[in-house]
């Protein structure tokens, strides 16, 4: 059955929840995901730290209890996940307390094409268990010795793109050329975002990325030539359905990650808007979100 749902009624019903969840200390956990109708959904929604890069671990952790998200992506911000392996062990007990995965950290930069400094960040990943590494802009000439690595630890790189403003991986498919050559487990995380700002369709470059996009991160804009035009999910031009359909058609296994970058001082309301939105395109799929 088709959903009568409209784009608007979707982002009205997010605005709704946002701001009855405004107010400090307001803040209801959203509906429970297990209660929606339909199959479930082979899209995951997953959350970047980098979301709440201005509050604490336990602050997140409680934001994503709110939200009904397990799924993260952490980033060393804050005490997110710290590079330094006492401290990002007690990250690690504290997400396991509270029930949270990682599936992904970044974005982790690889600054030097050096063995000792590369071998850091996977070690980094292997205590996690994470299995990706989002890879924010490592030089072509870096790449043979990641991918030394990703044979030696299995773990898969995805080469995260930053838009026009990044002169080697403005979109993902620069990344694409760059990996095509390469083990199969370097690929890409596709920033939304970022990609349509560098002229990339999005929905075309999923189909072209396939089996090498290991990771995406989300975000909406009202102006695809835009920076400062992010909005919450739903309130922009971004054709998540569409987005959503070309991740299913094309046998997507990992995470759909919320990437919130604006209102980094009071995120929550649009943060929900957000995921509503994004699991009322799954419901009207015909999906349990």
């Amino acid at each position: 059955m088709k959903s009568t749902l409209s784009r608007r009624s979707f982002v009205q019903s997010g605005a709704l929840i946002a701001a009855a969840c405004a107010a400090p200390g307001a803040l209801p956990a959203m509906a429970d995901p297990s209660q929606e109708t339909g199959k479930p959904s082979p899209v995951k929604l997953g959350l970047a730290s980098y979301t709440f890069r201005n509050f604490t671990r336990a602050q997140a952790i409680g934001f994503m209890k709110q939200l009904n998200i397990t799924a993260l992506n952490p980033k060393d911000v804050k005490d997110h996940l710290p590079m330094n392996p006492a401290e990002e062990a007690k990250a690690l007990a504290d997400y396991a307390a509270a029930g949270i995965a990682l599936h992904a950290a970044g974005v982790i930069y690889f600054p030097k094409d050096e063995d000792d400094d590369i071998r850091t960040r996977f070690e980094y990943a292997k205590r996690a268990g994470i299995s990706v590494i989002v890879a924010g802009d490592p030089a072509p000439a870096t790449l043979p010795r990641l991918e030394k690595f990703v044979k030696q630890y299995d773990i898969r790189i995805a080469i995260h793109n930053h838009g026009p403003e990044d002169k080697v991986f403005p979109s993902p498919l620069d990344v694409l050329k760059a990996v095509r050559n390469l083990d199969p487990r370097m690929g890409c995380c596709i920033d939304i975002g970022h990609a349509v700002r560098a002229g990339t369709d999005i929905v075309q470059a999923i189909h072209e990325v396939g089996p090498r996009l290991f990771n995406m991160h989300v975000k909406d804009l009202t102006d695809f030539h835009n920076k400062d035009g992010q909005v919450a999910v739903g309130a922009g031009l971004m054709p998540f359905r569409e987005i959503f359909a070309a991740l299913i058609k094309t046998n997507y296994k990992g995470y759909v990650d919320l990437e919130y970058e604006i209102n980094g001082d009071n995120p929550m309301p649009g943060v929900i808007e957000s995921f509503a939105y994004m699991r009322g395109v799954l419901t009207g799929m015909g999906y349990r979100a």
